[in-house]
């Protein structure tokens, strides 16, 4: 679930109340880390493009985290929005207009639907690109930082076996990820000509060569 708190689903994370529990996947929240990863993966100075969902409630939320992100690191931002399938080519046109140097693509269900769109758009311009889930990475993108999915849905299972036995949702805490994954698609690299600082390969959970 997206945070639970923040939407009001819930009172907290250790006390949600109501008769609803679960794991928060940790999306927007993530976006800052990714900004300054894509920094180091794309370190020449020009602006960085982020493609954002406005039709999000929390995009607002998610563009000043964003933008928090950037200033420390001395980076400028390009943005550009879409809610539909051809405001992605759209934001892509605005970006290449701007001569950007990388792309962080924002937490939203509609880029990861579209994913194989969005990557082919970055190959083509050439930019380094970071993503929400290694299913990008997976697809040929570039790179990822997100929870792991795999372990979010052993933890959901978990919490579906304890209601089973008769606990109720309203005394389990919702959880929260416990491990994160920073991939790395070396193929990618290699097909855009960069070459990832190997200090960023040491942080890597995982690299696809």
């Amino acid at each position: 679930m997206p945070d639970p708190v923040r939407s009001g689903l819930v009172a907290s994370f250790n006390r949600p109340g109501g008769n609803i529990t679960g794991v928060a996947a940790l999306t927007i929240e993530l976006d800052p880390k990714r900004l300054e990863l894509l920094h180091e993966l794309a370190p020449s100075g020009g602006p960085l493009a982020v493609l954002l969902n406005p039709s999000r409630p929390d995009t607002q939320i998610q563009v000043d985290g964003i933008k928090a992100a950037a200033r420390s690191v001395g980076r400028e931002l390009v943005l550009g929005y879409a809610n539909t399938v051809q405001q992605i080519d759209t934001a892509f046109a605005t970006f290449a207009g701007q001569s950007v140097a990388g792309l962080l693509v924002a937490a939203d269900a509609l880029f990861s639907s579209q994913r194989t769109q969005i990557i082919v758009l970055a190959t083509r311009h050439g930019w380094p690109a970071i993503y929400q889930w290694r299913e990008f990475v997976d697809a040929g993108g570039l790179a990822s930082y997100g929870p792991n999915l795999f372990d979010a849905y052993r933890q959901a299972g978990l919490f579906a076996a304890r209601i089973l036995k008769g606990e109720k949702a309203a005394d389990l805490p919702v959880q929260q990820p416990t491990k994160f994954e920073f991939v790395i698609n070396l193929r990618t690299a290699k097909a855009l000509g960069l070459t990832i600082p190997l200090v960023l390969l040491g942080r890597a959970d995982e690299v696809i060569e």
